[in-house]
């Protein structure tokens, strides 16, 4: 036997990098009412052992037993999560006193009945079976149902001892490897880590920033624009003469041309000024955001997506120098509009992705500056804008001879109030119609921004329509876990049969992602695993990364060490905050890793984040593990025997119910 040095597998920093989790709140899965019906507890049960929540499984079955509910499925789903996983000597005394009185409380199985003949399989397995009859119980399995053969062979496959233990293990990861990858794994288990995504919010279009004043001062300026400029036609009018009256009417006609031309011009500048004012750098540095807050990961999305979306040919310095502002003000709007929801941000980033793609594909078509045609002046304004301004000088000049022949002193003083008039009431004028012009298209730019953010929150959701139930994810993780532990057992060259028993320290890896149902366990997009596999001759570990997205996984550490060389074994930490599994060896590095961290996404209201690490423990099985280890620190190669004596002498018992009930 070889001791290698044991070393850290993950250190005080190991979450770095671990994103907030996800809880799909909504999904009622795993909750039960106030005051559950044994039907629903037991239904509740079946749904966490699928997840290998398996302590939890059997409380629920155990409370909906007590409660009356005595069927035959009910009761094969009582052996299978109390067997989950373990031989018969790996359980402890308790719970073979309960396996005992389950089968002493069984009725006659009825053959007709559809589980009977699952029930019947599984105390098969209870009872020694000799090589000759391995084969017999193997076939009896796989002529069971889908759901009954698929129970026996994901849950009891280390049931056994000798061949028909060999034999039910290579079934059973044949099992695995066939559905490991199986509904699309691949593709789909990416979606389980995406929240829910938050509903598309334009930000409303401001009022028309008219105030009674510029309403007043237009009202008041034009009523005296107009009385003067009426006096002065009567004036010329007065002359008889045809050039004043020509004059006169010229001027009122470029008058009103110059209004028509010159309001058009006015907006157009106006907004090509607020556009341009949209595409500039920003001039001034704002106060960075709170740490942590909404803020703050909505600007490290921005910043992250504008990197990653570079135009193609384009220079990413370049594109995120010319990018600056725009991105800031869309970053501002959206803060803006959802800050006051209170939605996790993660929620809003496949709008920032549709908002960072959408200037990404304006850049590519050439149309993020396509305001810049769009407002260029046209012909039509120009000419009336500078023909009125012509004709207003013209016939004024024209009018003005005429009238001062007739009258110079009122023809001054109302030229002199026309133009002190004017210039008020063109301004103030200028500014309500660019007011309501500017409300009227940015109704329309909010209209079509709307379309197309309703039209890729749908395909976003249509996209995230498959993602895996948990039920589906813990299937697949018991696939990976038990290939991992077939191929350690053909590294370190061991039959089934030779492993006392396995177990899994199990921890989400660097970098990883999680998520869960309400009352459900977490799942990772990575995990650091530490397999522990139990022999004669002492402990053979392995520690693995796997990246459960793309079902792939690598070794980085064996050790052998002997059952006294472990010194210690603990948790440190507290449920529901950072916990970290410590084994230590007499002549090496303590190993080390956080199987727990603060679940900072838990609603108080609705979990208990307890209650939350307990089953994400319990689903990674944890609890097992620590006692498998905690009883070989304490008693060294002896635990191995006097669990295997203190079990022989339980079995007995238990063969004798099971005989009473195969009779």
């Amino acid at each position: 036997m070889t001791t290698e040095a044991a070393t850290n597998v993950a250190d005080g920093d190991a979450y770095v990098g671990v994103q907030a989790g996800t809880v799909h709140g909504g999904i009622n899965y795993y909750t039960l009412p106030p005051d559950p019906t044994p039907e629903q507890q037991f239904e509740a049960g079946v749904k966490y052992l699928d997840a290998r929540v398996r302590d939890e499984a059997v409380r629920l079955l155990e409370r909906a037993a007590a409660g009356g509910l005595q069927t035959t499925e009910m009761q094969f789903y009582r052996l299978i999560a109390l067997l989950s996983g373990r031989t018969l000597r790996q359980l402890g005394d308790g719970e073979l006193d309960r396996l005992t009185a389950i089968c002493r409380s069984l009725p006659p199985l009825d053959a007709n009945e559809p589980w009977a003949a699952g029930v019947q399989a599984v105390l098969r397995l209870l009872t020694p079976v000799s090589p000759a009859e391995a084969e017999f119980v193997i076939k009896e399995i796989d002529a069971l149902g889908d759901r009954q053969r698929e129970s026996v062979y994901g849950h009891l496959e280390a049931l056994l001892d000798g061949t028909i233990q060999d034999e039910m293990w290579q079934r059973s990861v044949a099992l695995a490897v066939s559905r490991r990858t199986s509904d699309g794994r691949v593709n789909r288990v990416w979606k389980f880590f995406q929240p829910v995504p938050a509903q598309p919010r334009t930000r409303e279009v401001p009022p028309a920033a008219v105030t009674v004043r510029n309403w007043l001062q237009f009202g008041i300026a034009a009523a005296f624009a107009a009385f003067s400029v009426a006096s002065l036609v009567a004036l010329a009018m007065a002359t008889g003469r045809l050039g004043p009256i020509a004059g006169a009417l010229v001027g009122v006609g470029g008058l009103a041309a110059y209004g028509v031309g010159g309001a058009d011009r006015h907006y157009r500048s106006a907004r090509m000024h607020a556009k341009e004012a949209q595409l500039r750098p920003p001039t001034q540095r704002r106060p960075e955001a709170p740490t942590g807050g909404f803020a703050s990961r909505v600007d490290r999305m921005f910043n992250h997506y504008f990197a990653r979306y570079v135009p193609r040919g384009t220079d990413r310095g370049y594109w995120l120098d010319q990018t600056a502002g725009i991105r800031r003000q869309l970053r501002d709007e959206l803060v803006e509009i959802y800050r006051e929801q209170r939605i996790g941000a993660d929620r809003v980033a496949w709008l920032v992705r549709h908002l960072v793609g959408d200037v990404r594909n304006r850049w590519e078509r050439d149309t993020l500056t396509a305001h810049r045609q769009e407002l260029r002046l046209p012909v039509r304004t120009r000419t009336l804008h500078l023909g009125g301004l012509v004709l207003l000088t013209g016939g004024g000049v024209l009018a003005m001879a005429g009238s001062i022949t007739l009258d110079p002193l009122y023809a001054i003083v109302w030229l002199l109030l026309a133009v002190a008039s004017a210039v008020p009431a063109k301004r103030a004028g200028f500014r309500i119609i660019a007011e309501r012009r500017r409300v009227a298209d940015d109704d329309a730019e909010r209209v079509l921004r709307d379309q197309a953010q309703w039209a890729a929150y749908r395909k976003w959701q249509a996209k995230l329509a498959d993602s895996p139930s948990d039920a589906e994810m813990a299937a697949w993780l018991e696939h990976d876990r038990k290939v991992l532990v077939d191929q350690a057992m053909r590294q370190f060259q061991l039959h089934p049969s030779q492993v006392i028993a396995h177990a899994f320290i199990e921890a989400p890896g660097r970098a990883c992602k999680r998520a869960r149902y309400p009352r459900g366990p977490w799942r990772y997009s990575r995990y650091q695993l530490l397999l522990f596999l139990l022999t004669q001759d002492g402990v053979r570990q392995v520690d693995i990364e796997l990246d459960f997205e793309l079902a792939t996984s690598r070794i980085t550490q064996r050790l052998n060490y002997r059952f006294d060389a472990v010194a210690a074994v603990r948790i440190e930490g507290v449920a529901g905050q950072q916990q970290t599994f410590k084994l230590t060896l007499f002549n090496g590095d303590p190993v080390s890793v956080q199987v727990s961290v603060p679940d900072g996404e838990t609603d108080p209201h609705e979990d208990d984040p307890t209650k939350i690490t307990e089953l994400s423990q319990d689903a990674s099985g944890l609890s097992h593990t620590l006692h498998v280890l905690e009883g070989i620190a304490a008693e060294g190669k002896q635990w191995v025997r006097h669990r295997r004596r203190r079990a022989d002498e339980k079995l007995a018992s238990l063969a004798s119910a099971i005989r009473d009930v195969s009779d």
